[in-house]
């Protein structure tokens, strides 16, 4: 098997991926495919760290709004990704790889409350690292959320796993000519507005010089194939 290209990696999977063509909730094929692949670079000897988004349960900002306080309607979107964490964590313990789930807020009786130290540790030893409810805050995303346990892990690369393969200049469900980059900078995406995470996550990463790899998670094995550095996908980074 190649040798992998990073030692740790910070992988971000949005919760509608986990809801596969079902739009909502759980699909477990897509989790099994997902789960298989991260067991593949657990046994590569890869450390990795992941973060899960909510929005196949619950979308604070568009499911709250009008209805729901926006705090509130937050919370109960780190909640929904603790959900997800919980599903992901069982089908990779029922594959053999050793996981830990740790949560900004405190959820004793199913999780671990997030420690640095205690993270890191975890990898070292090489347990797969959920982290989940967000930063444990209203108004950051799980985007944010990803960079910063990225940057705290010392993680060298963001696998942002998506269902697009990749950076556009524009939308290409709407453009069909639509172009994409190959390698794009953190300043050039905030300029342009593009969606790749949200300004704020963008920022960070940028601030801290963590290079964030987009690609389709349509295909799980591209996990496997970036993190060996096969060119997949778009990559934003530094100049």
């Amino acid at each position: 098997m190649d040798e992998p290209k990073y030692k740790r990696v910070l992988l971000k999977i949005s919760g509608e991926a986990l809801a596969g063509d079902k739009h909502f909730g759980l699909n477990f094929e897509v989790i099994d495919s997902v789960c298989e692949v991260i067991k593949k670079c657990n046994e590569m000897g890869v450390e990795v760290g992941v973060v899960i988004g909510g929005g196949n349960f619950w979308r604070g900002v568009k499911n709250g709004e009008g209805y729901i306080e926006r705090t509130r309607a937050d919370h109960m979107g780190m909640l929904a990704t603790a959900m997800n964490c919980m599903a992901v964590a069982d089908v990779l313990e029922q594959k053999g790889v050793p996981t830990r789930i740790m949560t900004a807020l405190e959820i004793r009786e199913v999780a671990e409350p997030y420690i640095r130290q205690k993270a890191v540790r975890h990898l070292e030893k090489g347990r797969v690292v959920l982290f989940g409810c967000g930063i444990g805050n209203p108004f950051f995303s799980t985007d944010t959320a990803a960079v910063l346990r990225a940057a705290e892990i010392n993680a060298e690369v963001i696998l942002l796993a998506k269902n697009i393969d990749g950076v556009y200049d524009s939308d290409p469900a709407k453009n069909p000519n639509a172009e994409k980059f190959d390698v794009i900078t953190y300043e050039e995406v905030l300029a342009r507005q593009l969606k790749v995470m949200d300004s704020t996550a963008t920022s960070l990463s940028m601030d801290n010089n963590i290079p964030v790899l987009v690609f389709a998670l349509r295909d799980p094995e591209n996990i496997i194939r970036v993190i060996r550095g096969e060119q997949i996908g778009t990559i934003v980074k530094e100049k």
